[in-house]
């Protein structure tokens, strides 16, 4: 990638952040609760900003982002239920919302930074506390890991065998904000010298996916999660991609509600098997060419004034909330973000994503 898209990226979220508040987003705001006496002792202490409603009141419901990575209604659908359950043990008020793109929900969090509260990636976050101090809480876990990589995706019957040969194709990337869809394989595509051709904002990763599926574009990259092997476990260093004997048996299968795409003894985690619904033979179409160097997970991070006791007790109440089977229909959800678990995360965890924005010539102090 070019240092000059990289600052054309930067000229982008830069005009965005400074707009505060352009974008339009999808949003459910969970009615009030009526019965008091069920609320929990660690109901919220009032805010005493002159003027303004309590945060967490139905007049004044606490933010909750979500990156625009997946379907917006599946997002908006997840979270009502992520919103109950919060309420039901803390007795606050959410408001859940999908901002219009990555840089958006930044926009959002450090216009409102006493009451947000985002999902957003590594690269996100990493912009988000340069620019305003929005802190990490938790980071996600995904059936046992802390890290997840980035994907190059490309035609199965393609002849292309490495990365030299994606000079001058055709790339769909999820969105410009994207830490495994553009930044990580910027850097990849970067090193092996390699510019590519025309350039597709696909607006997010099974979009990306189905790109190539269609033909639309030459290669697209995307989240890979490992798969998860019966009788066994992926290790680094393992192909990432499917046995070849086990294609042609990939197919979509139905478990009560959950649809997972299955090939032989392995279940695929990477942002093909959300796409299954329009492609259920995606695998058998798309494959795995490459992947990066490991990426710390996403996050859910606070804006920089979140007053810390209602931080305290969202935080219990998330912990409390992901040991439940209704997290597996909401962030856990395959179609949503597929987190299986979060755990505490630290900013540290993220100097990984500060020196590969250094390393392409980003300086976070020109946003």
């Amino acid at each position: 990638m070019k240092t000059r898209a990289i600052w054309a990226l930067i000229a982008v979220l830069a005009l965005v952040i400074a707009a505060c508040g352009d974008g339009t987003a999808e949003s459910t705001t969970t009615a009030a609760a009526t019965d008091t006496t069920a609320a929990p002792d660690t109901t919220a202490a009032p805010d005493t900003t002159a003027g303004e409603a309590e945060l967490g009141s139905e007049e004044r419901p606490i933010k909750v982002l979500f990156v625009p990575s997946v379907d917006a209604q599946i997002i908006v659908a997840g979270g009502e239920i992520m919103d109950e359950a919060l309420t039901g043990a803390t007795g606050l008020e959410f408001e859940v919302s999908v901002p219009t793109s990555y840089a958006a929900t930044i926009e959002e969090m450090c216009a409102n930074p006493t009451d947000t509260m985002g999902f957003i990636p590594a690269f996100g976050y990493v912009l988000a506390s340069q620019l305003c101090q929005v802190d990490v809480g938790f980071k996600a876990v995904r059936f046992g890991w802390g890290v997840y990589w980035a994907q190059f995706l490309v035609p199965r019957d393609s002849d292309i065998e490495s990365l030299e040969d994606l000079e001058g194709l055709t790339w769909a990337y999820p969105d410009p904000g994207s830490t495994s869809g553009f930044l990580f394989p910027s850097v990849s595509l970067d090193e092996a010298g390699v510019t590519p051709g025309e350039t597709v904002e696909a607006g997010g990763h099974p979009q990306a996916a189905l790109a190539v599926y269609s033909g639309e574009v030459d290669f697209a990259t995307t989240f890979f999660s490992p798969p998860l092997i019966e009788g066994g476990e992926w290790q680094i260093g393992d192909s990432p991609e499917i046995p070849d004997e086990l294609v042609e048996s990939c197919a979509p299968v139905t478990e009560g509600e959950s649809t997972q795409l299955w090939c032989g003894d392995y279940r695929v985690l990477d942002a093909r098997a959300s796409a299954i619904e329009d492609a259920p033979d995606i695998v058998q179409q798309v494959r795995i060419l490459d992947i990066t160097t490991e990426i710390p997970n996403d996050t859910l991070s606070f804006g920089p004034d979140f007053p810390a006791d209602l931080r305290a007790q969202i935080e219990e109440a998330l912990l409390a909330f992901a040991e439940t089977p209704e997290w597996e229909e909401s962030i856990g959800h395959q179609d949503f973000y597929a987190w299986s678990g979060i755990e505490p995360a630290t900013d540290a965890e993220y100097d990984i994503v500060r020196t590969v924005v250094e390393s392409q010539g980003i300086s976070l102090d020109d946003l």
